[in-house]
């Protein structure tokens, strides 16, 4: 690989990193607005079937990001991302802590009351969310690589949604269980948000396989890769 091809690879796994963790802060943030993602009347345990937190919508794109990044750099580029996210979170967890304890203006148009409605539990929430993220990309990295030896570089839809599928379980059977547990959602919602949560994203894992074959067909036609070749960036 030349100089300039790898200078490109470079730029391209910084953008994907940098959309990594834009999505995975912005979810952090957001999640306490909840919507109908199918508009079908449906209770199930008490609860809403297709109720789910906006939280939700940037989060399946870290996992299809760290499934492209496992393809074309290796294992250990997908996971030093997932430790970049990890401090974004961190980072963005100290920047909420501080603006929360500095007192707002008279005529400011956000107030102190309305500031920690909306950013009061995320400290929490970022706190859960990372523990989870955390072990559920981990174990996404884990599943996709056995399966990327076992088929010796063949069935990219096979480790994509395999790891996907079994790391998204995981990761929202925990974050409901500690937001519950932290009082930010009623115990009565722990079903109806766990099974709606998860169906929503075993839908998008397999909608977002298209997009991992031809993220990797470019990839592969830009840098001439083989089957089972990985972007060395040292």
């Amino acid at each position: 690989m030349t100089l300039r091809d790898k200078l490109a690879a470079q730029r391209i796994y910084f953008l994907l990193g940098a959309l990594f963790i834009t999505s995975l802060v912005v979810s952090n943030l957001i999640f306490q607005k909840f919507f109908y993602w199918y508009p079908i009347d449906i209770e199930l345990f008490g609860s809403k079937l297709f109720e789910i937190s906006v939280g939700i919508l940037p989060y399946p794109i870290t996992f299809l990001i760290t499934d492209l990044i496992s393809e074309i750099y290796g294992k250990k580029r997908a996971n030093d991302v997932v430790v970049f996210g990890i401090f974004a979170s961190l980072f963005s967890l100290l920047i909420i802590f501080t603006a929360s304890n500095v007192p707002a203006t008279s005529w400011s148009y956000v107030d102190d009351k309305t500031f920690e409605t909306v950013f009061g539990n995320s400290m929490i929430a970022v706190f859960a969310s990372m523990l989870t993220y955390l072990f559920a990309q981990f174990v996404d990295i884990q599943i996709y690589h056995f399966w990327k030896r076992l088929t010796k570089g063949k069935h990219l839809w096979l480790r994509n949604n395999f790891s996907t599928w079994f790391s998204q379980f995981i990761d929202t059977f925990t974050i409901v269980l500690l937001l519950c547990s932290f009082g930010i959602i009623d115990w009565v919602n722990f079903n109806g948000l766990l099974i709606s949560g998860f169906l929503f994203k075993l839908i998008i894992a397999m909608l977002d396989t298209p997009f991992l074959y031809l993220g990797v067909f470019l990839f592969k036609k830009r840098f001439n890769l083989k089957v089972n070749e990985e972007i060395d960036l040292l």
